[in-house]
């Protein structure tokens, strides 16, 4: 099958859609299919061969975040060409609504279209008038798909319509197999994430991390992700800075091996998440996650028994966990056992197996529409009836 999947954000700016599309394309390619990503890049940025540039993206304020995102006339020239020449049998859309590349294919492509919806927001005036819009573009799409289920309320509430849910997949072999780094183990807290967002949470554990010290005094707190390193410590008593260890970027190996060697790893996320693929990361590599009670983290980590939860930006709360999960060895091996159990729904095996069936489903619709009015074009010209 000649796959074509859009990728809505700049791919050298990491994030979870971007890992989630690489990862599907790999899987396919490994499966003997073929398969192009459209995406938006810097022109020295070094791409997968299976990668397509469409030109440098730009900053926009998007989902409580900032999302680098390429649209206009250039950016449609390229859509256009990439599906010239790809031929797919099928093209799947990350994000079609956003300012971005998967609204310029939606409205370019023919043939089946698959699109994904990662995002979970309330409703929105910028949604709604926005609605007449997208109209044309996502009546074009053959099947949806949702990461989670609010990411489908999220769809349905703002364009009506349904979708199956289809969660972000891991490899989740990957994680299990990464060898612990002993630098990194010994009593360590984890966290990966952009230090700059405040969504991500850093501050919130930051606030709690003096009261946890002041329990467990070896305890450390291990940070990776880009962003502001003084800044993200600079309401911390200058006696605990020392207590914070910052590892900037880092990459899929060490990510893997980071959360192999923390004794608990901590997502205090405030808003704006759909899914959680980093939960899924996490207890992939056995790491007993502490995460905050966003709904859908609660569901990726099976309404809490395959983690523990506290209060949404909860410090207090966040603190008093943590230091309950470090102090109790045996209800941390627990949680490392049901999070390795549950986290295997979550498998490309699984994952990317739903995907393609989706896939089939719509490419063979599209085969019998075709031939069934290629049959009524020639029953036409020859004057036949139907049966």
């Amino acid at each position: 099958m000649r796959i074509g999947i859009v990728c809505p954000y700049s791919w050298d700016v990491p994030g979870g859609v971007q890992f989630h599309i690489r990862d599907l394309a790999e899987y396919f390619i490994r499966l003997g299919h073929e398969v192009s990503v459209l995406a938006p890049a810097d022109d020295d940025t070094p791409l997968p061969p299976y990668v397509v540039s469409a030109g440098r993206a730009v900053p926009v304020p998007y989902n409580g975040s900032v999302a680098r995102l390429n649209f206009g006339f250039l950016s449609a020239a390229r859509v256009r060409r990439w599906l010239h020449e790809g031929a797919f049998d099928v093209v799947h859309i990350h994000e079609p609504t956003s300012p971005s590349l998967g609204l310029l294919t939606c409205w370019a492509a023919q043939g089946p279209i698959v699109a994904t919806f990662h995002t979970s927001n309330p409703r929105s005036r910028a949604m709604i008038a926005a609605y007449s819009i997208l109209q044309a573009a996502l009546e074009k799409i053959s099947a949806r798909i949702a990461v989670s289920e609010y990411a489908r309320r999220t769809l349905v509430e703002h364009l009506g319509g349904d979708a199956v849910v289809i969660p972000n997949g891991v490899d989740v072999d990957f994680f299990a197999r990464a060898e612990p780094k002993p630098e990194w183990q010994g009593e360590t807290i984890g966290f990966i994430g952009r230090i700059d967002e405040p969504r991500k949470g850093l501050p919130v554990l930051m606030k709690a991390l003096p009261k946890i010290l002041a329990s467990r005094p070896t305890a450390r707190l291990l940070v990776a992700g880009r962003g502001d390193e003084e800044a993200a410590v600079e309401d911390l008593p200058a006696e605990l800075r020392s207590r914070v260890e910052f590892l900037g970027m880092v990459s899929d190996e060490d990510k893997a091996r980071l959360l192999r060697s923390v004794d608990v790893y901590v997502a205090p996320n405030t808003g704006g998440e759909s899914f959680g693929i980093i939960l899924v990361e996490a207890m992939s590599a056995g790491a007993p996650v502490l995460a905050s009670d966003l709904d859908a983290f609660v569901q990726v980590l099976d309404e809490g028994r395959a983690g523990e939860i506290f209060a949404n930006e909860d410090a207090d709360a966040l603190a008093d966990a943590a230091v309950r999960l470090l102090a109790d060895p045996e209800r941390r091996a627990g949680l490392r056992a049901r999070g390795s159990t549950h986290v295997r729904r979550f498998d490309w095996s699984t994952v990317g197996a739903d995907i393609l069936s989706v896939y089939e489903t719509v490419t063979d619709g599209t085969t019998a529409v075709a031939a069934d009015e290629r049959t009524t074009g020639l029953r036409a010209r020859f004057g036949l009836a139907r049966d």
